[in-house]
């Protein structure tokens, strides 16, 4: 059984900033609801209630929306009209296809001042012969019954037909009483909930608030199977059986993944430009970063280990692109020779060559040879070709 809860109908007021106690306007259709509760005290300045196409066999827990002027209770469970005398300000009620039989309950509307649109087509009521002479007898306020206007030739001629169209009604009110009566019983005996799905839908139903009920437990369990089975296949598979990271893209996103650059690795991914930041994840380890955008997983394995603690992750403000900078681990810088400045070589080249300088040979200063320089003096005294010294 579904329920109405505080979470459903903030949800539901997302227009009103989630703020449940000014509502105005509520809508709860099609959530296979099949019991009116709690909005009576959370949102009492409700004008419009949508609660058509749910489960709910029983009109209840409205007495305090006072402001309420529109409630649409169409395609639901409905047998009887109740509980809405209190509902001062409703002026149009939709019950379409629900299953009023009890049309003298229509009368519980009286009080209800300015009621003018009043919806019954497609319930069982509407087959009564004297429908809309005692409907309009019993509710002069109305303007319109059923999307048709009544008009005044029409109200005089209900109230004249009055009696015999309250008798008619209450004769086929009784009929539809015990049809019902029967139709419980088959519906007991067949107990159709052990059947298949496939025997079910292939079945004859019986028009009746218990079929509508079954039909729309079969469609959510048949719905939520197809969920769990379209989360099966959507399930996304990271890694192999020896825990290594596979390279994924489920969100098809494009990328770039640089590694020329000795240092470091850069991941470019192409997140969209207006995508929030709060809806990326990035969850970076030494061999692969995983991203999740948008609940979709973009996951790249690295060559090479990279140091998490170093990396970056910078999202760009002009074209939403995520780059990464993944410094590598294992690499290591090339070692150089120093080279000196041009000064210093010049310095050392002129050290060297003074250096030489100072070694160079001179006969002068070298005692070790002096003898020989004796002797090459002698010679030159006794060579017949050098001219005698002459002394002035």
């Amino acid at each position: 059984m579904v329920r109405i809860t505080e979470e459903l109908v903030r949800k539901k007021s997302e227009h009103n900033e989630g703020i449940i106690g000014t509502l105005e306007e509520l809508s709860l259709h099609q959530e296979d609801v099949e019991k009116i509760e709690h909005i009576n005290n959370w949102c009492k300045d409700l004008q419009i209630l949508y609660l058509q196409a749910n489960l709910i066999s029983k009109i209840e827990n409205l007495h305090k929306l006072k402001k309420l002027q529109y409630l649409n209770l169409a395609v639901n469970n409905i047998e009887t009209i109740e509980n809405l005398e209190r509902c001062e300000s409703l002026q149009k009620l939709d019950l379409t296809l629900n299953f009023i039989g009890n049309l003298e309950s229509v009368t519980s509307l009286k009080y209800n001042i300015y009621l003018t649109d009043l919806y019954l087509t497609g319930n069982p009521c509407c087959d009564f012969d004297g429908y809309r002479d005692y409907v309009i007898a019993q509710l002069p306020q109305l303007q319109n019954l059923d999307v048709k206007e009544i008009t005044r030739s029409e109200r005089i001629k209900a109230q004249q037909n009055f009696k015999e169209a309250e008798k008619s009604v209450r004769i086929h009110q009784d009929k539809y009483r015990l049809f019902r009566d029967e139709q419980l019983k088959r519906l007991a005996t067949k107990n159709s909930s052990q059947l298949s799905d496939d025997e079910f839908w292939k079945s004859t139903s019986e028009n009746s608030p218990e079929t509508r009920i079954e039909i729309a437990n079969r469609q959510r369990k048949s719905k939520n199977n197809d969920i769990k089975a379209a989360i099966q296949r959507k399930s996304v598979r990271l890694f192999h059986k020896d825990g290594q990271p596979l390279n994924v893209n489920q969100a098809k996103i494009d990328f770039t993944f640089t590694d020329e650059d000795p240092k470091q690795f850069v991941l470019d991914v192409a997140i969209y430009k207006f995508l929030d930041t709060n809806l990326i994840e990035v969850d970076l380890q030494p061999i692969y970063v995983k991203l999740t955008i948008k609940g979709k997983i973009f996951q790249i394995v690295f060559p090479d280990e990279v140091f998490t603690d170093k990396s970056t992750a910078q999202r760009s403000q002009t074209t939403g692109h995520l780059v990464l900078k993944l410094p590598r681990v294992n690499y290591k810088p090339k070692i150089h020779k120093f080279l000196k400045p041009k000064e210093e070589i010049e310095e050392n080249v002129a050290k060297k060559k003074a250096q030489y300088l100072e070694v160079q040979e001179k006969d002068d200063m070298d005692f070790s040879r002096i003898v020989e320089r004796n002797n090459k003096v002698k010679d030159l005294y006794d060579n017949p070709e050098v001219p005698p010294l002459e002394y002035g």
